[in-house]
Formats: structure tokens, C-alpha cells, sequence
């Protein structure tokens, strides 16, 4: 689908939206020591088109819902929004750049792998388009000259997650990575490492279920002293939690991300918890990110990023946010 223009009489959506500064702001952290964007200067006008850009793989839960936030939030300011995305980095900046070739209004971009992505996002800003990070990549954003992150910080969500288990009593942390040369997945293992204090990591391909639960339970077998297992993706939660049962492993299974699986699976016992950095919101504010500044020159976060997590769905809550998992927003 090709990016247009919509009609013109938006102007007036505009305006409710500005609220939103304040808020947004409140959820970053201190910004001092942060970068100064180099974004192009661009004159006040209309936000009329976004591209969004991410390194979901098709049919993963959690892109999805970033996907609905985005595109309501299209809905809600009258801004059309096309969502694309690739696991691929150099696919990724192929999109990338062709969305800059139709010459967007905005641009959104998820950077697992920030250095494959730098040369596509350094030439949308230089074309003038204002550019926001997303989820991965947040030490890089403003770097490469975009005007805002939204996402959560990997290695402290990680060394939450890990504080979490330890505090459970569990002696020895399984950490499945899911994605080679995801940087914001070996930050979220890193991160859980050090603050459970003994750790180690597994790769396996989120590509590859079959494969993935194969290996988590070939590694629970070889080393039975591995109590926790956390895992980075809902979907990989799943295999996981299937591989200690066939395992016969007495180990505590974690998870970043929530689906339908992840709330099932937590109202059962089998998953303690899951961390949860509201991806919704990464897709949503954004575009009023995006709208705030091509209207009004607005700038959010003060060079620091806009924290969406973490947060944690457990036994205690898990009720409240299940509807909401079903209706794709959580």
C-alpha cells in the first residue's frame, strides 16, 4: 500500500494532543547526560503519512500489538500509517529506505541491529524526516539524529527480571536468546545475569520452535543444577515451559512479552511472571511523537528516552490485564 496524503482539516485533532507532552515527559528518565539530536531542521505543518519499520517476525504476538498501536493512533490524529517490518537488518533497511524515497512525513524505526540500520536512518533525517526509535537501540537513537526513543531499558528490565528470581530463592539462571545480533536481547540477558549473580545464556531461533524447545530442554537435562529459566519472548515462553515438563526439570520459568499463552500459562502456575514493557505504547506514541513535533516543533523526553517498562503480570494481576491481551493491546 502507498503512502498518501489525507485531506486536509486535521489541524483542530491536533490540539488535544499537546497534553500529551507532559505526560510523555513524566515516564523519561533524566536526560542530562544524553546526546543532542542532530535532526535536520523542519518547518511547523502537517503530519499526513508515517512509515513504521521494525524487526518483528511475521506472526510474533508482540509486533502485532505494537502494529495496533501505531495504526490506532493513525486513526485517532487522521495520519496514515503503513507498518512493515523484516528480522532481516539489511531487508529492514530496505524498507527503510524505501519509505524515505515516497518521502514520508515520519518515520519509525526498531533498531535490534543499530550499526546495519545507521546509513538508512542517518538518510532520513538528512532528507528532513523526523525519525523515533523504538524498542531496541536506545543508546544509538539520538546518535543517529532521531528526535526520541520509546521503549523500555533492556539491561535494567533485565536486572529486574533477574532480582525477581533470585529473590525467589533460585540458585542458577538459564537466559535463552532468541535472536543472534539482537543487541537490546543480550542487554536484557546481561542485565539478568548480573543481578541474579549466576547466570548462562542459550542461544536458540525464534524461527525454529521446534528446534528452540529441543535445546532449552537438552540444556535443562545436561545441567540439572539450573533452577530459572527467563526467556526474552512470549512465544519462546511457550517451548520453555514445555521443555521443563519434559525435562522433569523442577526449574521456575520467567518470560519477557505477554500473549494469550503467557496469561494462560501464569493463571496455571507454570510461569511466575512475565515482564511486560506495554509494546502498545511503542506503538502509539510515536506517531504522536511525530505529530507533536511536525505540527508544533514539539521535542518529548529531553534527550532522554520515554520509558514503557518494565512492569510485571504475575498471579496477582494477571486477571486485570487478560482482556486486554485478548484484544491485542497488551
Amino acid at each position: 500500500m502507498s503512502l498518501r496524503a489525507h485531506r486536509p482539516g486535521r489541524w483542530q485533532r491536533i490540539v488535544p494532543w499537546l497534553a500529551v507532552t507532559a505526560v510523555l515527559a513524566a515516564c523519561s528518565g533524566p536526560g542530562t547526560d544524553a546526546p543532542v539530536s542532530t535532526q535536520s531542521p523542519v518547518v511547523a505543518g502537517k503530519l499526513s503519512s508515517v512509515a513504521v519499520v521494525t524487526h518483528g517476525s511475521p506472526g510474533d504476538a508482540f509486533w502485532n500489538v505494537v502494529k495496533n498501536g501505531a495504526e490506532q493512533a493513525g486513526k485517532d490524529l487522521g495520519v496514515t500509517v503503513e507498518y512493515n517490518s523484516s528480522g532481516d537488518p539489511g531487508q529492514q533497511a530496505k524498507l527503510i529506505d524505501n519509505a524515505v524515497a515516497q518521502g514520508v512525513d515520519g518515520l519509525v524505526v526498531s533498531m535490534a541491529n543499530p550499526e546495519a540500520l545507521r546509513p538508512s536512518v542517518e538518510k532520513a533525517v538528512a532528507a528532513g524526516i523526523p525519525v523515533v526509535t523504538i524498542n531496541s537501540g536506545e543508546s544509538d537513537s539520538a546518535k543517529f539524529g532521531a528526535i526520541g526513543h520509546v521503549g523500555q531499558s533492556e539491561s535494567l528490565a533485565g536486572q529486574s527480571a533477574g532480582k525477581r528470581l533470585a529473590d525467589a530463592g533460585r540458585k542458577k539462571l538459564l537466559c535463552v536468546i532468541h535472536e543472534a545480533g539482537n543487541i537490546g536481547a543480550n542487554q536484557r540477558c546481561e542485565g539478568a545475569t548480573k543481578a541474579f549473580g549466576n547466570g548462562t545464556t542459550l542461544q536458540v531461533d525464534i524461527n525454529n520452535p521446534t528446534d528452540a524447545q529441543s535445546r532449552i530442554k537438552g540444556a535443562l537435562e545436561a545441567d540439572k543444577s539450573i533452577d530459572a529459566v527467563l526467556t526474552l519472548n512470549s512465544q519462546v515462553a511457550a517451548r520453555a515451559v514445555d521443555a521443563v515438563k519434559e525435562s522433569q526439570s523442577a526449574a521456575t520459568v520467567a518470560t519477557f512479552d505477554l500473549n494469550s499463552d503467557v496469561v494462560d500459562a501464569i493463571r496455571a502456575g507454570r510461569l511466575v511472571f512475565a515482564v511486560d514493557q506495554q509494546q502498545y505504547e511503542q506503538g502509539y506514541l510515536p506517531v504522536v511523537m511525530l505529530q507533536l513535533y511536525r505540527a508544533n516543533l514539539n521535542s518529548v523526553g529531553g534527550g532522554a528516552s520515554v520509558q514503557t517498562g518494565p512492569a510485571f503480570v504475575d498471579k496477582d494481576n494477571v486477571d486485570a490485564v487478560a482482556a486486554l491481551v485478548a484484544q491485542g493491546t497488551r
